[in-house]
């Protein structure tokens, strides 16, 4: 981040600000609770720390800081979603500010967003986007097709249309390339640790800036030790020693 020079007028330097989103994302707690414990035990690390308020628009404002930390495409690839709730279905449309919509995810019904990730083959996010979890699946193909040149990506049916399907997707039936299997474990990876199945945000922008960080936490984390895969050629990814 040496290359982004502070504002006049900041009272943290966009490193900072980078890492105090990072840590957010794994702690995997409500602002509040976050904002007490930065306070609390690391107050001597971030003298300047703003009010509450600001500091989450500062994590929304620069957001996209978080893509410096998105891996590269390789040859093969997977794609694949996955539902967070952000309400209890009991509590759905009492509110018109709600930003969840209902939809069938993980195998029951949720109220909240939806997560699209495309990983390469060591495992790590090469680029992701969000959208209710009423949303299809094959919505989220614009995804894919940025990489067409690039890489191969495997992902289920649900991800099909009848027709215009990206030329380097590759529709699997269930129970076939097992390689699916890596972004399961991933998205278990990242609940264990940053709780990402749940969520209580209330605004869309804090919901993504949410994601965006905890993507890249888990590239930055993952790459903590360097990727050493073994004789099999595979590489056994692990965050949870960085459970906060």
């Amino acid at each position: 981040m040496s290359d982004l020079p502070k504002h006049s007028q900041a009272s943290l330097h966009p490193s900072e600000v980078v890492m105090l989103g990072l840590l957010f994302a794994i702690k995997g707690v409500g602002n509040r609770a976050f904002y007490r414990w930065i306070e609390r035990d690391y107050l001597s690390l971030f003298p300047t720390l703003p009010d509450r308020t600001r500091l989450f628009r500062l994590f929304v404002a620069h957001q996209e800081w978080s893509a410096r930390f998105m891996a590269e495409p390789t040859f093969l690839g997977v794609a694949d979603t996955c539902g967070i709730e952000l309400l209890h279905p009991w509590r759905y449309e009492r509110s018109p500010r709600q930003i969840g919509r209902k939809g069938f995810s993980n195998h029951k019904w949720i109220v909240g967003g939806k997560l699209c990730l495309l990983l390469n083959q060591w495992g790590l996010v090469v680029n992701w986007d969000c959208a209710t979890a009423n949303v299809h699946d094959s919505a989220f193909q614009p995804i894919i097709a940025q990489y067409e040149e690039q890489t191969v990506v495997p992902a289920d049916q649900l991800f099909s249309l009848k027709e215009g399907n990206p030329s380097n997707l590759l529709i699997c039936k269930r129970g076939v390339w097992n390689v699916r299997m890596l972004i399961e474990m991933l998205l278990s990876m990242l609940h264990t640790v940053c709780h990402l199945k749940h969520m209580a945000h209330r605004a869309w922008a804090y919901f993504q800036a949410r994601l965006a960080f905890t993507m890249a936490a888990f590239n930055l984390l993952a790459q903590w030790s360097g990727l050493q895969p073994d004789e099999q050629g595979r590489v056994h990814l692990s965050i949870a020693i960085f459970s906060l």
